[in-house]
């Protein structure tokens, strides 16, 4: 988890966490649940979702919410989650063995989750 940028006209700050051991499909249903919310009740949401991903997703808002604080001076509670995407991570591939001498493959999928936090009145 890691990276940060901030757009300096829209005063956006965003966190991303890479190579999520989670499938995008699981992931976009938490990630719509906190969309245009503040930031306190995408907290509450993500707190009480009962989706193992939520905790993920609660790691890169805080992440989101602390470069906002201490790069750019904002504060937590006039902080709006402006967007929020799940972007497909590289898939590992692997192989099961089933009968007669065959084999299938098992897709484990990843995501790249991405957070942008900005101040309430131009989210």
């Amino acid at each position: 988890m890691a990276t940060k940028s901030t757009d300096t006209a829209t005063r956006e700050v965003r966190a991303t966490a890479k190579y999520v051991r989670v499938s995008p499909s699981k992931a976009r249903l938490v990630v719509d649940l906190i969309r245009n919310k503040t930031v306190a009740q995408a907290f509450d949401i993500l707190h009480f979702c009962d989706r193992a991903v939520a905790v993920d997703v609660e790691k890169v808002l805080r992440s989101a919410v602390a470069n906002a604080e201490n790069n750019n001076g904002m504060r937590a509670a006039d902080l709006v989650v402006k967007y929020t995407y799940v972007d497909e991570g590289p898939t590992l591939k692997r192989i099961r063995p089933r009968a007669k001498g065959s084999a299938s493959r098992i897709l484990k999928r990843t995501s790249h989750i991405t957070v942008v936090v900005a101040p309430g009145k131009e989210a």
